[in-house]
């Protein structure tokens, strides 16, 4: 068995849990309508797991991101990081966008820096050693003194990567952050990812449209449906590590999570579709 498809449980604490998701609902509210764009979410997120949302657009993935990351309030529910109710964004827990975001005027090395300054706990000298390791961890030391008009795409998300890895959080979200990047240098990238993730364990929490991306990288992935977004199904993925985006093996799950995510967009409401 490659992946083993189950209803998503309601989420109950462990000891071992890094992130625990309760009842989250939320709503957008203008002066037309109210929109439901969350619906009593349930989730609990192991330590060093390495998870993916996928979905159609509109079904509250970054939605849910956000709210994990402190960057939007639930309207109802709650989120505990480290059994911490979760009131605001945190430095433990780092956002990862599609756009890698640098600061054109900074260098490769300064960017990394960048994310360091505000942690009082490392000297100067310190947060220099932690920046240029993350430069190695992605390859990237040669470019230390580059700027960031003179990278590619994919070398400008391995900087983004290193920045957002350098304080060390607890939590690294993911918003598809390969998404606009050419099939080849997408490909690299799932090895560079699974690499650094099999060294430091970091929990991930990815989002995805593309499914064949969430059966490679991530050891369980979440089915969402939309208009209010829920969870669905769940795939625990045994695959061994490294996999080929391209392999039979990764194909064969990512056709079952497409199969199931057809089901619940063709139960959705007829306006959906």
């Amino acid at each position: 068995m490659t992946a083993a498809a189950a209803t998503v449980p309601e989420a109950t604490a462990s000891p071992a849990a890094k992130l625990l998701i309760e009842g989250v609902s939320k709503w957008f509210r203008t002066s037309r309508a109210d929109v439901q764009a969350l619906d009593n979410i349930n989730l609990s997120v192991g330590e060093g797991e390495f998870i993916c949302l996928v979905g159609p657009s509109g079904c509250g993935k970054s939605t849910l991101l956000d709210i994990i990351a402190g960057l939007t309030m639930p309207d109802q529910g709650r989120v505990l990081a480290d059994d911490q109710v979760v009131a605001g964004p945190g430095r433990h827990r780092l956002v990862m966008f599609q756009d890698s975001a640098l600061f054109p005027w900074l260098t490769v090395f300064g960017n990394v820096m960048f994310g360091l300054k505000r942690n009082p706990e490392f000297t100067r000298q310190q947060r220099r050693e932690i920046a240029a390791f993350h430069l190695r961890l992605v390859g990237l030391e040669k470019f230390a003194k580059s700027y960031v008009h003179e990278l590619s795409g994919g070398m400008r998300q391995r900087v983004a990567l290193a920045r957002s890895l350098a304080p060390d959080p607890r939590v690294l979200l993911m918003d598809e952050p390969l998404a606009a990047l050419d099939a080849l240098t997408r490909e690299q990238l799932y090895f560079d990812i699974q690499d650094i993730w099999q060294r430091r364990r970091k929990t991930i929490i990815l989002v995805s449209h593309n499914v064949r991306e969430a059966a490679c990288l991530a050891d369980r992935v979440l089915v969402m449906s939309p208009s209010p977004g829920r969870l669905r199904e769940e795939f625990r993925i045994d695959l061994p590590r490294p996999r080929d985006v391209n392999s039979p093996e990764v194909a064969a799950v990512a056709n079952r999570i497409v199969t199931a995510l057809r089901g619940h967009l063709k139960a959705a409401p007829r306006a959906l579709q």
